[in-house]
């Protein structure tokens, strides 16, 4: 494998008070840097301008996207720039937080044929009906998704000192970023020898 090769974005996701997820994205950054097949970049929604009000008129280029606020310059450019995904999300009432869903709205052929992989925490179901409905988003938005994500379930007491309590959590990352890796170098390498038929 290649080392450091591919740009890899870690998204937190949530931007409620007090939250969970700059923890777990450490430590996912921690191993996403341990594997080597990445240059790893953080991104904090909560450091975004990002309006939950998208204009009133559609694109008038298929694809194109909104016009964007100053504020969400650099969040488009990690994007725009990423190899793949990694989304670091909290389950919300089943679901994923409003900030991943404006996020994800703003931006349409940033994550065409990109993989995104998924680290989940909550109560007992450990975020999962959060990454069921990204998946089916991001899928509309021609991404490929990673079968095997994390999920962490009771996280409040879950987690020791910034890490999680699980003896076999890195060896589960280590398994949901080869497959991350192996999917990133295929789709680059597809994207670079023809344009993807959106």
């Amino acid at each position: 494998m290649e080392k450091n090769t591919h740009k890899l974005v870690i998204l937190v996701g949530s931007v409620r008070e007090g939250r969970f997820g700059p923890v777990v994205s450490s430590w996912v950054a921690e191993q996403a840097v341990a594997h080597g097949g990445f240059e790893v970049e953080g991104v904090d929604l909560a450091e975004v301008d990002l309006p939950l009000a998208l204009p009133a008129a559609p694109p008038k280029v298929a694809g194109a996207g909104y016009p964007r606020p100053a504020g969400m310059d650099g969040l488009t450019e990690a994007l725009e720039g990423a190899d793949a995904f990694l989304i670091v999300t909290p389950e919300y009432n089943h679901s994923y937080p409003a900030s991943l869903k404006a996020a994800i709205d703003w931006h349409f052929t940033q994550w065409t044929a990109k993989p995104v992989a998924f680290v989940s925490y909550g109560g007992a179901a450990g975020g999962r009906h959060a990454v069921l409905h990204l998946e089916n988003v991001l899928t509309e938005l021609h991404a490929v998704t990673i079968r095997d994500g994390l999920a962490f379930p009771n996280y409040f007491t879950a987690w020791t000192d910034g890490r999680p309590d699980d003896p076999q959590a890195a060896g589960h990352a280590k398994t949901m970023l080869d497959q991350l890796s192996w999917w990133t170098g295929a789709l680059k390498r597809a994207r670079a020898a023809e344009p993807y038929p959106a």
